[in-house]
């Protein structure tokens, strides 16, 4: 089978660091397949104040993909590209943050052979609207990848965060939760951060650290880093979005850390919220601000043997590659089977 795997993004710097791309990985050495960008930015000079809007991507990428059998487009929200309608073949449209309460356009929708969204609660609204071609495309853990590094948390020693999903925007400073997180840890003295970035806004970063006093509590890495033995050194993950479509619905860096058994702090706005709550693997805060995220450490700290034991147990048992691997062969099926 010869599937297209298509992101209408600029290439990044750094794939290998980028969870998509690793994820898209894992589907190829599975599935077969090429990668490819659809955003015609891309050829434009990286200073140009030019930037061609959305409706425009992938045309140029037409004849390429008319060659596969199924194209299996990824993106955070569930935006209509009009060049996925102009394809002959299957489209299975991923939409890797889900939906929120905002209805999307449901007749192009109904177009695609499959819209997979990766958590029960994007599911469950898709098909209250009526939407009949919805399936889960579950996430997945490479636990290979992971060890379990168990962190002593005792009431004197300092907390340690690891921080990913870094901002490509200076807006996305704000919607993914970093100055909230900063103003919390300049109010919280024993917390240590150590963020993961992406080659992009580095030097604004590390203004809004020194701004906030915080250079001796905050260390940013930037560019590819070694995550298992990062997680090793920390006693959990955080993500606070305060959007949607801001980072996936099971953002990769939250299950990398269960994979090593560290619980993990998020939003409530994050789909995956439903699970840390379900399950008890970590803590749920209900509004990104610098008080909620202090109140949510304070929770972790207290009860910090109990999240990291059920993080330990529940991180691997839940995300079986194998599972996610079958849940996409199921998807591919359905794409390729005529319609009535």
């Amino acid at each position: 089978m010869n599937v297209a795997y298509v992101l209408p993004i600029l290439p990044p710097k750094h794939p290998t660091a980028e969870a998509l791309n690793q994820e898209i990985a894992q589907l190829r050495a599975y599935f077969g397949g090429s990668l490819l960008y659809a955003n015609p930015n891309a050829a434009l000079p990286r200073q140009s104040p030019l930037r061609l809007p959305r409706l425009l991507f992938g045309w140029g990428s037409l004849r390429r993909l008319q060659g596969a059998d199924v194209v299996h487009f990824f993106n955070p929200d569930p935006f209509p590209f009009p060049f996925l309608l102009a394809l002959r073949r299957p489209v299975v449209y991923a939409v890797t943050s889900g939906v929120d309460d905002r209805r999307p356009n449901l007749a192009y929708f109904r177009r695609m052979a499959v819209v997979a969204v990766p958590d029960e609660r994007s599911e469950a609204q898709l098909r209250a609207w009526g939407l009949t071609n919805v399936m889960r495309q579950p996430p997945a853990i490479a636990c290979d990848r992971f060890t379990y590094h168990p962190l002593p948390l005792p009431p004197d020693a300092p907390l340690r965060l690891l921080v990913a999903s870094a901002p490509w925007t200076l807006r996305q400073f704000a919607t993914k939760g970093f100055d909230a997180l900063l103003d919390a840890a300049a109010t919280v003295p024993d917390l240590y951060l150590t963020l993961l970035w992406r080659g992009v806004l580095g030097d604004e970063i590390r203004r809004r650290v020194a701004d906030r006093g915080l250079a001796g509590h905050v260390t940013v890495i930037d560019g590819v880093a070694d995550v298992d033995a990062l997680l090793g050194q920390a006693h959990a993950a955080a993500l606070f979005a305060t959007r949607h479509a801001q980072v996936k619905s099971y953002p990769h860096s939250l299950l990398d850390a269960l994979a090593a058994g560290k619980p993990v702090l998020t939003s409530r706005t994050i789909p995956m919220s439903d699970y840390v709550n379900e399950t008890g693997c970590g803590v749920v805060i209900e509004t990104v601000t610098p008080a909620a995220i202090a109140d949510g450490l304070a929770r972790l700290r207290a009860d910090y043997i109990r999240y990291a034991a059920t993080a330990q147990a529940a991180g691997r048992r839940d995300f079986s590659p194998a599972a996610a691997r079958d849940a996409v062969a199921a998807i591919y099926a359905a794409a390729l089977t005529p319609s009535s």
